[in-house]
């Protein structure tokens, strides 16, 4: 029997406008899917229902097809599938992996700030520069936890992280890395330098790492092509593949467009939009050339 094309996807967030990255990501997909006799699919990862908005999602659609990207006609909104994500965290929170932190921000830098007084030395951050979190809920009684989540106070829902090692000691975590040539090789990850994740905002009733792999798998993603930004954050999608006997895809990880300041485009800075490139006139063969897919 013929082996199923390798499915490929490309996944924005409708929280702004997309701007050069975000077209040269969808362009890499695209090549990458067409090289080898891949699918593409696309996603709108909206889990963030405060931030996401119709408009921005609409611009997404535009964009795209201005730049003459087409993909599979299903596309899968994340705002849509809260109860997929719910029973992947209810299975790991029936492993004993899964624990409530009720610490504002302020009280966790207060809590890392204690931290180094007392050592004298610097607090330990995960890959990202963030101070890891220094585990102050990570010990509540079960009664204390439930009488707190009971009153209604505000809380995320965190990863115990030395656990979920423990889980899957003996095991490899490990994920195939393949460049543009289908070369490729093994990569191991160690995610505990990430500390305890969250999995769970507490505005949002799923974190982008706990969608984003459950997402990969339910769709039958078998490769992720995106940003070197994101090549840390592999480590803990192995780790939650593993947990959730999910399967791992195969990783590549593209450069980063950067403005003329040399700072990474985002559109938290409101890098120069795609949307106003073609309002001054730019064409989709323009683009596509200054991001060398010419």
């Amino acid at each position: 029997m013929a082996s199923s094309p390798p499915v490929f996807r490309f996944a924005p967030s409708p929280n702004g406008r997309l701007h050069l990255g975000h077209a040269y990501s969808a362009l890499l997909n695209q090549r990458l899917a067409g090289r080898f006799g891949g699918e593409l699919l696309l996603r709108i990862e909206d889990i963030d229902l405060t931030r996401c908005r119709h408009e921005f999602e609409q611009g997404i659609y535009d964009d795209l097809a201005w730049l003459g990207i087409s993909f599979l006609p299903e596309v899968r909104r994340q705002s849509r599938h809260f109860d997929d994500y719910r029973r992947a965290l209810d299975r790991l929170d029936a492993m004993g992996l899964v624990y409530p932190c009720f610490c504002s921000r302020q009280q966790v830098k207060e809590a890392v700030g204690r931290c180094e007084a007392e050592s004298g030395m610097p607090w330990p951050c995960d890959p990202d520069g963030a101070p890891l979190y220094p585990g102050t809920c990570r010990d509540l009684s079960e009664a204390e936890a439930r009488r707190r989540r009971a009153v209604g106070e505000p809380h995320v829902l965190r990863l115990a992280m030395d656990r979920a090692l423990a889980r899957v000691a003996g095991a490899a975590l490990v994920y195939r890395l393949f460049d543009e040539t289908g070369a490729q090789r093994d990569v191991t990850v160690d995610p505990a330098g990430w500390g305890d994740v969250v999995l769970v905002r507490k505005d949002v009733p799923t974190s982008y790492h706990l969608s984003v792999v459950v997402d990969d798998a339910l769709q039958g993603v078998s490769h992720v092509v995106r940003g070197r930004d994101l090549e840390a954050a592999t480590g803990i999608h192995v780790l939650l593949q593993r947990l959730l006997d999910l399967p791992t895809p195969r990783y590549h990880f593209h450069q980063l467009l950067n403005d003329e300041t040399g700072q990474k485009l985002a559109k938290s800075r409101l890098s120069r939009s795609l949307a106003d490139l073609r309002a001054d006139g730019a064409t989709p063969e323009a683009i596509r050339r200054q991001l060398g897919f010419t």
